[in-house]
């Protein structure tokens, strides 16, 4: 999926489709919907309250420190207010903490996994946006991280992507993309898989097309090649598959990660939720059940207001890539950045 950013044709039909996505709002997946609800109604006290207390807030700035990549000199504020560049790192986790989770194949661990990773770039002026995706099987060079139960880890070189956050957390996870990077991270987003799934059921699930028949055991998802409608438990399987399509590797994972993005974007915004209240109450309750932030976004009125600075981008202004990668030489199960590329690729984003 990656690279293919437009529908291909003309005609009316694409005009409309591309009108369908012009709210900025859908863009960021129904997070900043909820404003809608909220502004009206009189349950709105009691909805802003609901919403704005399901959100889990971890103080990344403060554990971090001072010793980080500068901020774009285009922005003096990280504030979402504002409309310059934006860097914000997104991780999918397999936690296994509460049932649903653990139903739905959380890792092994209570501290769980970065299950997928993605930078999200935002342009100075907000009107255009890269992802970025990063293969959790890329080995890098892990930073000493300070521990959830005190202390600090030791550095390692050569350790998994994915590495990072089960030994520290969002801390350990943000510190070691900014290493990996050298781009600086503004804002911390992580979902974890029982509010990816409930978000799909959400919004009456996602379509999507595959090119070749599915059957991986891990991920528990058997799909014919051919068009299908997934709901949240298929979805969030489709974004785990990656031993039942081409050669096994993450790298055919990231590809079907990208491609779900795509669709559930365009199932968000085509599912009406400005016109139904009941409805975008019912996705943004299920989203912020599952959602935590860094303390700069872990607020109802900080998620709408970078909603608001987000109303000059629409879905063709968003770019999906992976960080170029080759296969480890010591390692053909492991990749590692491919430079000069990779670093060409971070410096267009700081």
């Amino acid at each position: 999926m990656t690279g293919r950013d437009g529908n291909g044709s003309g005609g009316n039909e694409d005009e409309g489709r591309r009108a369908g996505r012009r709210s900025a709002v859908l863009k960021t997946v129904g997070l900043t919907l909820a404003g809608v609800l909220v502004l009206a109604g009189g349950a709105a006290a009691w909805a802003y309250w609901r919403l704005d207390d399901n959100i889990k807030g971890v103080d990344i700035d403060q554990a971090l420190g001072d010793d980080r990549p500068p901020r774009p000199t285009a922005s003096q504020s990280a504030e979402p207010v504002d409309s310059g560049p934006l860097n914000i790192l997104v991780l999918g986790s397999d936690t296994r903490s509460g049932a649903e989770n653990q139903r739905l194949g959380g890792g092994d661990s209570d501290g769980g996994r970065s299950d997928s990773a993605m930078i999200v770039h935002l342009d100075p002026g907000r009107t255009s946006a890269t992802v970025v995706s990063i293969p959790r099987d890329t080995l890098v060079d892990r930073p000493s991280c300070p521990l959830p139960s005190g202390g600090t880890s030791q550095p390692r070189q050569g350790a998994m992507f994915n590495s990072a956050y089960a030994i520290g957390g969002p801390v350990c996870a943000v510190k070691t993309a900014e290493e990996l990077t050298d781009v600086r991270m503004d804002h911390y987003v992580e979902l974890d898989f029982a509010g990816f799934a409930g978000l799909v059921d959400a919004v009456g699930g996602v379509t999507v097309t595959t090119d070749e028949d599915i059957d991986d055991e891990d991920s528990r998802l058997r799909l014919d090649a051919g068009t299908h409608l997934l709901d949240g438990e298929q979805a969030l399987a489709l974004a785990r598959t990656r031993h039942g399509i081409g050669d096994g590797s993450d790298l055919g994972r990231i590809a079907l990660q990208q491609q779900l993005v795509k669709a559930l974007l365009e199932q968000v915004s085509s599912a009406g939720l400005l016109t139904d209240p009941g409805h975008l109450y019912r996705v943004a309750d299920t989203v912020t059940s599952g959602l935590t932030t860094d303390t700069g976004l872990d607020s109802l009125a900080e998620l709408m207001s970078l909603g608001r600075s987000l109303t000059g981008l629409s879905a063709d202004g968003v770019r999906t890539v992976m960080m170029p990668v080759v296969q480890a030489p010591w390692d053909r199960n492991r990749v590692v950045p491919d430079e000069p590329e990779a670093g060409a690729l971070w410096e267009s984003l700081r």
